[in-house]
């Protein structure tokens, strides 16, 4: 099973509910002053604060949340290359994702061929990105002249991630990656779309009013979703309610018999290549104590990509297609 920071490598982030960009990015509408000039935007991310005297026109996205936030604002063609994918963008996306080199699979890609792609700023959902492990520190690569950025639910530091689970930060986080770019007007659009979408699921899920279990990975003390990062955003805008919201962080380890006590409406299953969701439905219904759980007996179960559990565009993808994966 990877794992990345503080997150299992992807989320939530962060929308995929959201339809295609319309147009193209109007470069510099929401940063340009009078004379149509880009205005230096400075933005303090995980207590780094970067001034861009220009919008980046060859970003590196480091994990499939931070290129999915990308290609909601329509700014394929401002990325020099992608790299780590957890599954496969929402359809929406395919055909700008695939205009973008692909500078290495489900993992970092190497320095060199970073490097290679000549990048002016790199854009992570995750601290490990910028490690030994993955493409230098951030301090290095600003010494390179490379600019950086990490999805908030992301930082290092808890102080620097975001208060509460809601969707408050995720599309804070698409305005500032917006006027980062000098696409401010499409950010607000985007963000305004993905409210309206949100407005018109409340009360209408499978989930509403359900109390969830949501098990990522593991089977002697399961890996699930908490109180704190992207399957409690997801939880949350649906109305349901998260077994475990009580624990700190995003995710954790907890024991079976906790699971049992709690008795779930519901269990989501994160599809991911190295636990798939079938492996972790049929470990539940051959367990001889685990297959009466309410939920268990219902085939109560609903399969999200491992992707859409990051805080960010392809949380949207579960939230929208929650109601056709549910089973009663």
């Amino acid at each position: 099973m990877k794992k990345l920071g503080l997150f299992t490598c992807t989320t939530i982030a962060t929308v995929g509910l959201l339809a295609g960009c319309v147009g193209a990015p109007d470069q510099d509408k929401a940063t340009a002053s009078g004379d149509g000039k880009y205005e230096p935007v400075t933005v303090t991310n995980c207590s780094v604060e970067t001034t861009f005297d220009q919008a980046p026109k060859r970003a590196v996205t480091l994990n499939q949340a931070a290129t999915e936030t990308m290609l909601a604002l329509g700014l394929e063609g401002s990325m020099a290359g992608t790299a780590y994918i957890d599954d496969s963008v929402p359809a929406e996306w395919e055909k700008a994702y695939e205009s973008v080199p692909q500078l290495s699979g489900s993992e970092y890609p190497s320095k060199e061929a970073f490097l290679k792609a000549k990048p002016d700023f790199a854009y992570s959902a995750y601290n490990s990105a910028f490690s030994d492990k993955g493409v230098g520190t951030r301090e290095e690569l600003q010494g390179t002249g490379i600019n950086s950025h990490i999805i908030p639910f992301g930082c290092p530091d808890k102080k620097d991630k975001p208060k509460g689970a809601d969707m408050t930060a995720v599309w804070q986080e698409t305005r500032d990656i917006a006027k980062i770019f000098g696409v401010s007007e499409r950010g607000e659009k985007v963000v305004k779309d993905q409210q309206a979408r949100l407005d018109a699921l409340k009360g209408k899920s499978a989930a509403a009013g359900k109390s969830i279990f949501w098990y990522d990975s593991g089977d002697k003390d399961p890996f699930v979703g908490v109180g704190g990062g992207g399957p409690q955003i997801i939880i949350d805008a649906l109305g349901g309610k998260n077994i475990f919201a009580d624990k700190d962080g995003s995710w954790d380890h907890v024991s079976w018999e906790s699971v049992v006590e709690k008795n779930p409406d519901v269990i989501v299953l994160a599809d991911a290549a190295w636990d798939s969701a079938e492996q972790k439905k049929q470990y539940l219904k051959n367990d001889p104590v685990l297959s009466q759980l309410k939920a268990v007996k219902n085939d109560a179960f609903v399969i999200v990509k491992f992707s859409e559990t990051s805080p960010g565009s392809a949380s949207w993808v579960a939230l929208s297609a929650w109601p056709s994966r549910s089973a009663s």
